[in-house]
């Protein structure tokens, strides 16, 4: 089955069509073109990168090296967008796995520790200006509490905890 991207694509449909993309990969049915099309497709707007990261770094979707390099490739199309989500998503899992173990919820801390680290594994391997700019600006507010992303952290009610562990991720990102 071929998927199509709609330009003005929902949230929600954008974490079905991610589904159906992921599960295509798996099953070897979608082309490295394919793969990249749909991803920069997917990551043109808020809502598709939104829903696209909801459903690729908080599943569990092994893929082999050339589909990786499809999605990096369309990651890369989109790079404010991606770079804003990705280091807000960095947060997120980060704090989340806090809160998690705090609630003595383990099987969620570990959803939490899982979603990082995908999320880490991808920043790793993208390349892109805006993301390291992205980063820079969450270490520079996390450091002086005023910032770009103060009213993010403030927001989520980030405590010193939570923002300290922020940090240190961010820090080995560098």
């Amino acid at each position: 089955m071929t998927l199509t991207i709609p330009s003005s694509v929902t949230f929600e449909q954008a974490i079905e069509l991610t589904q159906q993309l992921l599960e295509q990969i798996s099953q070897g049915t979608s082309s490295q073109e394919e793969i990249e099309t749909l991803v920069t497709d997917l990551v043109k707007t808020l809502n598709g990168a939104r829903g696209f990261f909801v459903v690729y770094i908080t599943g569990d979707y092994p893929l082999d090296d050339s589909a990786f390099q499809a999605v990096l490739s369309g990651l890369k199309t989109s790079p404010k967008i991606v770079s804003e989500l990705l280091t807000k998503n960095v947060s997120m899992s980060t704090a989340m796995a806090i809160t998690h173990t705090r609630n003595n919820d383990p099987e969620l801390a570990q959803q939490s520790r899982d979603t990082q680290k995908r999320t880490v594994h991808l920043i790793q391997n993208l390349p892109l200006l805006d993301l390291s700019q992205e980063l820079d600006k969450l270490r520079e507010t996390l450091e002086k509490d005023e910032g770009v992303y103060h009213e993010f952290l403030n927001r989520w009610h980030y405590d010193s905890e939570q923002r300290q562990a922020i940090y240190q991720v961010i820090k080995k990102l560098e």
